[in-house]
């Protein structure tokens, strides 16, 4: 079996990830070939896709969120991801599972004893009148039936789990601070998410391994776990196992890919590109070490934003009063600066809206 070195797995995860040359594709087309981004920061997935896209103008993905093809809310990893309106419908069922066995993970004791069907259905009918509200609004009108679990437990149950939820603009809109309202995605999307398959079957799960192997390929079936959280893919990945190919790392694990998809030459130049924080291009593997390095991996779980250079995390960066200020984690040699520079003025200057090219170097 062939072995993949690193450098090979990052050429790909760069190529597969629209890093290792901005593509032309509309951003729709890009939310949805890299299953989604992740978006807890709600400005962060600008930044993503500018570093993805050709020409990318912000106004493109607020015409998405407010014209509804594009959704905020919780699925991989129960975290918030934006991802198309196709793929949160298609998906969400699959994820319930996991979303509700996440929630109680933290909250198992709180809500001991609280028949999570009806406090759905007590949710859904609160939600009944159309009006978006916040988690606290949502679990103040279901305390009183359920005083024990404290309203934190109710909210986040609800929100994350139980009822699935859009966070509706201006939540997530360029350069607009707004707090989180929710909606069902029945009624912002106008019919309800797709039913779960019939027991035995997992036509979502194996689209989703398809999906993610064309995003994140060649990969391990950790990998994949980590990426979306579902313990329950071992059958999916079975399934479409024939139609894949295998290779192995320089640890031995074997790796999956679609046999049609892109793996460069390991010696083809990457380019400088600004991560936003969260990035699931670190985020959505079990072993990152294609694309940073094991002492630095706390960096992607903390927020920090990064630079890679040579296709690796080899930087952080901040941006303050639209000047964008870099923090080396290894010597840059004179021509790594230089495309630092050049690429963070360009950045610095999207931010602004053209307003600062302003970039500083520390170290």
């Amino acid at each position: 079996m062939t072995v993949l070195g690193a450098r090979a797995l990052n050429r790909a995860t760069l190529a597969r990830q629209l890093l290792l040359e901005r593509a032309g594709m509309a951003p729709l087309d890009a939310v949805a070939h890299l299953c989604g981004l992740q978006a807890q920061e709600p400005q962060e997935p600008f930044t993503g896709l500018w570093s993805r896209l050709r020409a990318f103008e912000p106004a493109a993905l607020d015409e998405l969120l407010t014209g509804r093809r594009v959704v905020r809310t919780h699925l991989m990893r129960r975290t918030v991801h934006l991802v198309s309106g196709a793929d949160a419908l298609a998906w969400r069922a699959r994820h319930d599972p996991m979303l509700r066995q996440r929630v109680l993970g933290t909250y198992r004791r709180e809500l001991d004893g609280v028949d999570l069907a009806e406090l759905a259905s007590a949710a859904r009918a609160v939600m009944a009148d159309g009006e978006p509200r916040t988690m606290t609004a949502i679990a103040d009108a279901l305390a009183a039936r359920w005083p024990a679990p404290g309203r934190r437990a109710l909210g986040e149950m609800v929100v994350a789990a139980l009822v699935p939820m859009v966070q509706m603009p201006p939540r997530g809109l360029w350069r607009v601070k707004a707090g989180v309202r929710n909606t069902p995605l029945a009624a912002w999307l106008g019919r309800e998410a797709d039913a779960s398959a019939p027991q035995g079957t997992d036509p979502v799960g194996e689209a989703m391994v398809r999906r993610y192997l064309a995003a994140y390929g060649p990969a391990a079936s950790a990998d994949l776990r980590a990426w979306c959280g579902l313990a329950g893919l071992p059958a999916a990945v079975a399934a479409v196992r024939g139609e894949l190919i295998s290779f192995r790392d320089e640890r031995g694990r074997e790796l999956l890919d679609l046999p049609d998809a892109p793996r460069p030459d390991p010696g083809m130049p990457a380019p400088v590109r600004f991560l936003p924080a969260f990035d699931n291009a670190i985020l959505g593997y079990h072993d990152r070490s294609r694309i940073i390095d094991d002492a630095h991996r706390g960096l992607s779980v903390e927020g920090a934003r990064v630079v890679l250079v040579d296709g690796r995390v080899s930087a952080t960066w901040t941006v303050e009063a639209g000047a964008v200020t870099v923090s080396p984690l290894r010597g840059l040699v004179g021509s790594e600066r230089a495309e630092v520079v050049e690429e963070g003025g360009r950045l610095a200057a999207f931010l602004s809206g053209g307003e600062s090219d302003g970039v500083r170097i520390t170290g």
